[in-house]
């Protein structure tokens, strides 16, 4: 049986086909939660997908012009930081003592070095700042004044705190404090992320995530966000995943490391069967029938997942890209901004969900 392996295998690398056209995928996200269409205007409505459609646009045409995912990733995000509409950069939620402190962490797929950092409250674009932080290579995870410290010397652009202040999620932390009736624990049930994860022509791939946190965090709180793991992981081997959701949740299951080692034992135990190696001598045929069943194995492993956060009592959503261009979903509350491009035409953003059940974290 080994010997029968053995040469299925090599005959398998026989049949490879180098030429072959690289796919290239984008997926973004803003943020999960209990979104209700007829709580939100047509008018406002509109202005969250062209914020969405921006943000993807500007990461696709990086992949389409053969760009890096890494770069692709980065393009999204920064648009993501800048824009009030959502809780990350610009537009970020207050703490309980009404300041604005920001995560972010980005890793790339293809030997996984990573950067992170959290409780900046100066850095206009976090992600750039994790960019930089990977780039260094000496750390991974730098936080507060020290991260700040490190910003100041790598010349990265800083934002006075009126940057990152908008009214209304000043008048949400008010309202909050203001309200006798919500406890400590229901005001830190509110928070938010955006992320972006991409396959390049290279056949690499990235993910990125950035957050300001909860509405009305205390004590130092850090969410998944910018837990690499947690939040935020890409692994050529398997996929990228950015996520969004209850945090503390996110980080007990480790859902963006569960997804990808998930996935990749999935396929290493596909390609070393030798039902998988006799199929590989025929990879060029039935080839929609195969990279549908890779959707389907990438879709059923994120839905369990996010089954397995829900068990435990928390919700939230996760978007991810795989090797052979998925673009993908998957999320257990009423909706999360998001939207996906693909080399093969897909290009959509959405809000709403199915029939999800309302979340009990109303603003991720």
């Amino acid at each position: 049986m080994k010997k029968l392996a053995a040469l299925l295998s090599a005959l398998a690398m026989f049949t490879a086909d180098p030429s072959q056209a690289q796919d290239w995928s984008i997926a973004i996200h803003g943020g999960a939660g209990t979104l209700q269409r007829d709580k939100m205007t047509p008018e406002m409505e509109a202005e969250y997908e062209a914020a969405l459609l921006r943000a993807l646009d500007a990461g696709a045409d990086v992949l389409k012009q053969g760009g890096s995912a890494m770069d692709a990733i980065q393009a999204s995000i920064v648009l993501l930081e800048n824009d009030p509409h959502f809780n990350a950069g610009r537009g970020a939620v207050f703490t309980w003592e009404g300041e604005n402190e920001l995560d972010a962490a980005i890793m790339d797929g293809r030997d996984r070095s990573a950067g992170a950092v959290t409780g900046v409250k100066t850095i206009k674009n976090p992600i750039l700042l994790a960019e930089t932080v990977r780039q260094d290579g000496r750390h991974v995870f730098l936080s507060g004044a020290g991260a700040e410290e490190f910003a100041k010397e790598r010349g990265l652009e800083t934002a006075p705190p009126e940057w990152f202040a908008t009214e209304p999620r000043r008048k949400a932390l008010e309202r909050m404090k203001a309200d006798p009736k919500i406890s400590a624990l229901e005001v830190d049930l509110k928070f938010g992320t955006v992320g972006a994860v991409a396959l390049d022509q290279h056949g690499n791939v990235a993910a990125g995530t950035s957050t300001g946190g909860m509405t009305g965090k205390r004590w130092g709180r850090i969410g998944d966000a910018p837990v690499i793991g947690a939040g935020t992981y890409a692994d050529n081997r398997s996929c990228a995943v950015s996520a969004t959701g209850w945090g503390e949740f996110f980080i007990r299951v480790g859902v963006a490391h569960e997804i990808c080692t998930q996935l990749r034992m999935a396929k290493e135990a596909e390609s070393t069967s030798i039902r998988g190696m006799l199929r590989s001598l025929t990879k060029n045929k039935d080839v929609a029938a195969r990279r549908a069943e890779a959707t389907r194995r990438a879709q059923s492993i994120a839905d369990a997942v996010m089954a397995d956060v829900a068990g435990l009592g928390g919700d939230g959503g996760v978007i991810l890209v795989t090797p052979e261009g998925d673009a993908l979903f998957s999320f257990n509350t009423s909706g999360m901004y998001r939207g996906r491009a693909t080399s093969s035409g897909v290009n959509e953003v959405a809000i709403f969900g199915g029939e999800a059940a309302p979340s009990s974290a109303p603003e991720h």
